[in-house]
């Protein structure tokens, strides 16, 4: 006998709403306006365009671990109702993880070379001379090109197979962004594994269930 449906949740039914998912994923990125223009915090202001180039690597690095975290838990918890409305924005919150890597990037061209363009080159040049710098790139890049084939039509033209290939450099887009936030830091940031420890731990248990059903059906 097939499970019996489980009845929404009250935050299942409000995260099944898309101006309520586009609202969690705004938010993060106004925060920087709250030190800098409400509480005038002094550490903030000392340097806010570093302080707001922080801030949006570190949401970008959240929100793609976040939609990595859709996958597993719906392997692990396929008829829960909450893991099917985050499965519905699967898309909508990855390209949020590649837009907030742009503005992370933008801010970073900004932080170095203000708004003259002529600097361009040389912070390029910089950026491949050091490895956390050349990590960061690379995972933009990717996150880049995921974005930009995320769309339904793509997938069509490209095909399923080529479709899924692609889309599985996105773990190696997370093992870059773990390194460049690791690596950016003097000391080792504790953040990080608040991160990423848990989205291993969710991967590990996926690929253990997803063995032990192959192993039920075959017998």
């Amino acid at each position: 006998m097939p499970p019996t449906p489980a009845t929404p949740s009250a935050l299942a039914r409000l995260l099944q709403r898309k101006p309520v998912v586009w609202t969690l994923l705004v938010l993060p990125g106004l925060w920087p306006a709250w030190p800098i223009f409400v509480t005038r915090n002094p550490s903030v202001l000392a340097d806010p365009l570093k302080f707001i180039l922080h801030h949006l690597g570190f949401v970008a690095c959240v929100v793609l671990v976040t939609v990595l975290t859709f996958t597993p838990l719906r392997v692990l918890f396929p008829h829960a109702p909450l893991v099917q409305a985050l499965n519905r924005h699967r898309r909508l919150v990855g390209v949020a993880a590649a837009a907030y890597a742009a503005l992370h990037f933008a801010t970073h061209l900004l932080y170095e070379g203000g708004t003259d363009v002529a600097f361009l080159p040389a912070i390029l040049a910089t950026a491949v001379e050091k490895p956390f710098q050349l990590t960061g790139l690379i995972a933009f890049v990717i996150l880049l090109v995921l974005a930009v084939t995320s769309p339904h039509a793509i997938l069509r033209r490209l095909g399923a197979r080529r479709w899924k290939f692609i889309h599985r450099f996105v773990y190696l887009a997370a093992a870059l962004v773990a390194y460049h936030q690791i690596s950016a830091r003097k000391v080792f940031p504790v953040q990080v594994l608040w991160i990423f420890v848990p989205l291993l731990a969710l991967e590990l248990a996926r690929i253990v269930t997803s063995l032990r059903r192959s192993a039920g059906s075959s017998r």
